[in-house]
């Protein structure tokens, strides 16, 4: 499964760094990938932070389906 909380990143069961379900947060500019507690600048105006907190900041306002709320809580936990 696939979910872009913004255009420049997805999260993602698919990757080959993804392991027992739990999705990875890639940045489509340069393919890295990022675990729940890896620290991140996922944007220029924001401080550097988990990829957890970054996904949960960056879904802030956006309507997902049942599917995708379960699937982010999957990293965000």
């Amino acid at each position: 499964m696939k979910v872009s909380p913004t255009p420049s990143w997805e999260l993602t069961n698919e990757h080959a760094t993804s392991a027992y379900a739990v999705p990875v947060l890639v940045n489509r500019h340069d393919g890295r990938a990022y675990g729940p507690g890896e620290i991140l600048s996922p944007h220029p105006s924001w401080i550097a932070m988990t990829a957890a907190s970054a996904v949960t900041r960056m879904k802030h306002g956006r309507v997902l389906t049942a599917k995708e709320e379960e699937f982010l809580a999957r990293f965000t936990k």
